[in-house]
């Protein structure tokens, strides 16, 4: 972590101001969002004019497709030379443009017809691409670039990387198989996209139960539906260990229908895979990577079990003593029973109740921070953008511009950061276009969403965070940063477009200075009085996280272990 020392070393030294009033980036974030006026021309979403109505979603397919006939007889007909490499991004920027913005849409919108318009596009979309990655000449166009020695001689080491790339999409594809087998590849490949969205979408859902299963004084904790409770989650937190136990038991409740569904998709990976010459499925998704294949995620996973086994053990001990003080009758540290108790752990030794750090997180805070930090270590600085009608699929999404000190503006992020109905319990980040070099030497400008669960702000309070809900944000921002300084010419490896195993690293690193004082002393502070947050319970905050944090760790490597079997 010695590059997170140096940037907060650098940050300890600019970093200094007092704030007495919220800035237009903290307003933003701290006040009830005002409605856009209905008068105005509805631009569709991101400024897409198509995308003013579902309906638009099969225009905007319909443009894509046309550009992509051009761009495919473009590459398929041109002399092999750096060209054909520009005319393969081309093609790519301009189904991405439309898959990512309906991958989003599909799973954010609070309209229905939406979700479902935009879920036929990416299916649509999903079947073009795979028909393109198993299309002859398109590929024989770019192996004779890659065959071809004195071209890429004259190709720089950028280029001749993302052309080694787009092949690489050829060949675990099955584009080497003959046309019988190919078509099947593609069929397999299609069946995929189905099968994954059915699974994500039933794994998603809550589970249900006659109110009479669950005992009387434990049914309020829950959602409850006339006659029937519904369970969405597991209630990990809860202090009450028979409704962490039925949450658990029933949330995870195997559904015959999913599993019928799990062991289809699984099936479809493994024959997809050893279709195309591949010894299992994690060989194929591993290829490409910095792990490179499945032996090598292992041999590093069993590694580090090894190295936690001493102190995994010590931390479960922990937490049968904590169980005991429970006084339940169960002495056993059962599955549900994990995240309560080093929670509880944490509060015993280290007094950490986040109720107490709330309300010196307010969001609007928490991204004056953000923004502060941004403008000292890397020279940029968030500005608000009011959206222009239908450009947003709700009113509580905040669109900010990232501004370079020196070279201008750099993207935008649109932050929808407040829980809603309908919307996913889960915090992340969405491409919705990368950037590149376009052809008349304008950059493309990327534009991301970061998706969070917190609470919206109520009347004079505004949305108080807990450290984790910080550290969150931080963490997805980091993504966001990612999108906005990973400027390449080509999208194709643009921003978090780049090793799967390598994507996650600026985020990790950005969650340092969530809990580092000298960050978070110019931010902090009280939303009432303006009193700034104590650096003891920052002291405490950072020690408590080394509390139980091999069985946290362990537990990630067991979940680690199962998906890498499947």
């Amino acid at each position: 972590m010695r590059c997170a020392r140096l940037l907060l070393q650098r940050s300890h030294a600019l970093y200094r101001r007092t704030v007495n009033t919220w800035s237009a980036v903290g307003a933003a974030f701290n006040v009830q969002h005002q409605r856009l006026e209905r008068l105005q021309k509805n631009v569709g979403l991101f400024g897409v004019s198509e995308l003013s109505s579902p309906a638009g979603f099969q225009m905007a397919l319909c443009q894509a497709l046309r550009e992509a006939e051009f761009l495919v007889h473009r590459a398929c007909t041109h002399p092999p030379c750096a060209v054909t490499v520009e005319t393969f991004d081309q093609l790519s920027d301009s189904l991405c443009k439309v898959a990512d913005l309906a991958d989003f849409i599909k799973v954010a919108h609070p309209d229905a017809a939406f979700r479902e318009a935009a879920e036929r596009t990416c299916v649509d979309i999903g079947t073009v691409v795979e028909k393109l990655n198993t299309n002859v000449d398109l590929c024989q166009s770019l192996k004779n670039l890659l065959d071809n020695e004195a071209v890429l001689a004259t190709l720089d080491p950028v280029t001749r990387r993302v052309a080694e790339l787009f092949m690489l999409d050829f060949e675990i594809s099955g584009i080497h198989l003959d046309e019988s087998k190919r078509s099947k590849a593609v069929a397999l490949n299609v069946k995929l996209l189905d099968l994954n969205h059915e699974f994500l979408s039933g794994s998603q859902l809550p589970n249900a139960v006659e109110k009479q299963v669950l005992p009387e004084h434990i049914r309020h904790c829950f959602s409850i539906d006339g006659n029937r409770v519904q369970i969405g989650g597991l209630y990990a937190d809860s202090p009450n260990e028979l409704v962490r136990e039925a949450a658990y038991k029933i949330f995870l409740y195997p559904n015959a229908s999913l599993l019928v569904c799990l062991d289809e998709l699984l099936a479809c990976r493994h024959e997809l895979a050893t279709l195309v010459g591949y010894k299992s499925f994690s060989h194929r998704a591993l290829k490409g990577t910095m792990a490179k294949n499945p032996e090598t995620v292992m041999k590093f996973l069993k590694l580090l079990t090894e190295k936690l086994s001493d102190r995994t053990s010590k931390d479960f001990m922990m937490m049968k003593e904590m169980k005991k003080k429970t006084h339940s009758t169960n002495p056993e540290v059962m599955p549900w029973d994990h995240a309560y108790l080093s929670g509880a752990i944490r509060t015993e030794k280290f007094n950490i109740d986040p109720s107490v750090y709330s309300p010196y997180f307010s969001l609007g805070a928490c991204m004056e921070g953000l923004n502060h930090l941004f403008t000292q270590i890397l020279g940029v600085s968030f500005q608000t953008v009011q959206p222009k009608m239908g450009e947003l699929w709700s009113e509580d999404v905040r669109k900010l511009a990232l501004v370079h000190e020196t070279e201008g503006l750099l993207g935008y992020i649109y932050c929808d950061f407040f829980r809603r109905p309908d919307k996913p319990h889960q915090d992340c980040h969405f491409t919705i276009r990368g950037g590149r070099l376009r052809e008349d030497g304008v950059y493309q400008l990327p534009v991301v969403v970061l998706m969070l669960s917190l609470p919206p702000p109520s009347g004079k309070t505004p949305s108080l965070l807990t450290p984790s809900m910080v550290e969150n944000l931080f963490h997805e921002m980091g993504h966001a940063m990612h999108s906005m300084f990973g400027r390449t010419r080509y999208q194709h490896v643009t921003g978090t477009r780049c090793s799967t195993d390598f994507a996650e690293v600026p985020s990790v690193l950005m969650e340092y200075f969530a809990s580092d004082y000298r960050v978070v002393s110019q931010f902090a502070r009280h939303y009432q009085t303006g009193e700034p947050l104590p650096e003891s319970l920052v002291s405490r905050l950072c020690e408590s996280k080394r509390v139980c944090s091999a069985a946290d760790t362990q537990l990630q490597v067991l979940k680690t272990d199962i998906t890498a079997l499947l």
